[in-house]
C-alpha cells in the first residue's frame, strides 16, 4: 500500500527511477539486471587478470553470461525441491579453505576480495551457491554412472590406461650443443666438455647451477627443470633408463642431434612404487542396548560371554547365537581381513592393542558392546588394488562429464525459461 500510495502521487512519480528490471524468468525463479551486470563484471575482471585470453564483445559476455545464471538457477530450484541446506558452519569451513588454498588468512582474504571491488558476503553467497549445486550434480548425475569391472580391466589393459597410469618423473637436463656442421676436433671438445660435466656431477657439483652456466636448452636458466614426464614421452633411450634410477640419479652423457644431453631425476610418483598395507584378521561379538535391555544389562551380557569364551566355549557359536552385527554374524562373528582406517575409533584401538589369539575384555563403541579376537595380522602389498581404484576413478571422471554435460541440455531443455528484451 505504501508503494500504491507513492506511485499514485504524480510528482513523486515522476522523481522514479528504475532500480533494476527483469531479464529472464526460469521456471519459478526471476533473474535481475542487477544479478546479471555483478556477474559480468566478475567474468570481466577474472579474463582480464589472464594475459592469454582475449575479451569477448559485450553481447557475446552477455549472452554467455545469462546461459550460466539460468543453468545455476535451475540447478538449485532442484536443490531447494530436494530440500539441500549448507548450513554456516559447512560455509565458513569452505572459506577458510578458499582462503588456506591462496595462502591467506580469512581476514585477508576479506581484504583481498575488497581491493578487487568484491563484497566478501557476496563472495561468501556465491560459495554457497556452488556447493549446492555441487550436491545436485552428485546427486542427480553421479547415481547415472555405472563402471563396470570389465570396464576397468580393460582400460587397464589399453595403451592409454598404461600411459595414465604409468610412473612420472620429474626431470631436469643440460644440453652440450654441437652444431650441424662441427668439425672432429669441435666434437670431441663438446665430448670432453660433456664427460668432464658428468664426473663433476657424480661428485657432488650442483646441477641446476651447472645448467644455467653451461647449458644450451631453453630451460637453462630454470636449472633444466623439464617438469613431470612419462616414460612414453620420453625419447629413447631415456625411456627405459629413468624406469631404473632413483631420485638423484644422473644420466651419462648421451648424444642427439642437437649435442650431448644428461639428465637428472629429481622426483618420481605413481607407477609400480610398492604400496604396502596392514590388514587385521579379526572376529566380534557385537550386543546393543535396546528398549527391552538396558546399557548396563547390555554390559553384563557381554561380561558373562567373555567368561563362557574363557572357560572354553566356542566363540563362533556364541557369536552366531548372540551377535547383533548383520554383516559378520552368520560367520560366527568373523570380520575377515580389515584396515584400521575403516573402523570406528574406539573399535580400531582395542583391535590394535589386542595381542594376536588373545581375547579382548568387553568395550563400548558408539555401536554398543563389543567382546573382539584378533586371530592374525598381515602386511599386503596394494599395488593393484590402487591401479583399479585410479582406472576407476579415471573411467569415472570421463562418464561424469560426459553425462553432465547431456543432463544440463535435459534440465535446460525441458524448464521454463523466458527472456525478456
Amino acid at each position: 500500500m505504501f508503494v500504491a500510495s507513492l506511485l499514485a502521487s504524480g510528482s513523486l512519480f515522476a522523481a522514479v527511477q528504475p532500480l533494476d528490471r527483469l531479464v529472464a524468468i526460469v521456471d519459478n525463479d526471476l533473474i535481475m539486471q542487477s544479478q546479471l551486470n555483478q556477474r559480468m563484471a566478475e567474468v570481466r575482471q577474472t579474463i582480464q587478470k589472464r594475459d592469454d585470453m582475449p575479451m569477448p564483445d559485450e553481447a557475446t559476455l552477455r549472452q554467455q553470461v545469462l546461459e550460466r545464471l539460468i543453468l545455476e538457477s535451475i540447478q538449485l530450484q532442484i536443490g531447494e525441491r530436494a530440500a539441500i541446506r549448507i548450513n554456516d558452519e559447512e560455509l565458513g569451513q569452505a572459506m577458510q579453505t578458499i582462503a588456506a588454498r591462496n595462502n591467506l588468512t580469512l581476514e585477508q582474504f576479506r581484504a583481498a576480495l575488497a581491493q578487487d571491488g568484491l563484497s566478501f558476503d557476496t563472495a561468501r553467497e556465491q560459495v554457497r551457491r556452488e556447493m549446492i549445486i555441487s550436491r545436485v550434480r552428485q546427486h542427480q548425475v553421479g547415481g547415472r554412472i555405472q563402471v563396470s569391472e570389465q570396464e576397468v580391466q580393460n582400460f587397464l589393459n589399453s595403451e592409454v590406461g598404461k600411459l595414465e597410469l604409468s610412473e612420472e618423473y620429474h626431470l631436469a637436463h643440460i644440453l652440450v650443443p654441437i652444431a650441424e656442421s662441427a668439425s672432429t676436433q669441435s666434437v670431441q671438445e663438446a665430448t670432453r666438455k660433456a664427460t668432464d660435466l658428468y664426473q663433476k656431477l657424480r661428485q657432488g657439483a650442483d646441477f641446476a647451477q651447472a645448467a644455467m652456466m653451461v647449458s644450451a636448452s631453453e630451460s637453462a636458466l630454470e636449472g633444466g627443470d623439464m617438469g613431470w614426464r612419462k616414460a612414453a614421452e620420453l625419447p629413447s633411450p631415456f625411456d627405459r633408463e629413468v624406469s631404473l634410477m632413483r631420485p638423484g640419479d644422473v644420466t651419462e652423457p648421451v648424444r642427439i642431434p642437437g649435442g650431448f644431453v644428461i639428465v637428472k631425476l629429481l622426483e618420481k610418483r605413481g607407477g609400480e612404487t610398492p604400496q604396502m598395507r596392514n590388514e587385521t584378521h579379526v572376529r566380534h561379538i557385537l550386543l546393543r542396548p535396546s528398549e527391552i535391555r538396558s546399557d548396563a544389562e547390555t554390559r553384563r551380557l557381554a561380561e558373562r560371554l567373555y567368561q563362557r569364551i574363557q572357560n572354553g566355549e566356542d566363540f563362533t557359536e556364541l557369536a552366531q547365537r548372540f551377535s547383533e552385527d548383520p554383516g559378520s554374524v552368520r560367520e560366527g562373528g568373523d570380520m575377515g581381513w580389515v584396515t584400521a582406517d575403516a573402523l570406528e575409533p574406539e573399535f580400531r584401538q582395542v583391535m590394535e592393542n589386542s595381542p594376536k589369539d588373545l581375547l579382548s575384555k568387553p568395550f563400548q563403541s558408539t555401536y554398543g558392546w563389543h567382546v573382539l579376537q584378533v586371530l592374525d595380522r598381515r602386511s599386503v602389498d596394494n599395488r593393484e588394488q590402487i591401479r583399479q581404484q585410479q582406472a576407476f576413478g579415471f573411467l569415472r571422471a570421463r562418464k561424469y562429464d560426459e553425462e553432465l554435460q547431456a543432463w544440463l541440455r535435459q534440465i535446460r531443455d525441458e524448464t521454463y525459461v523466458e527472456i525478456k528484451p
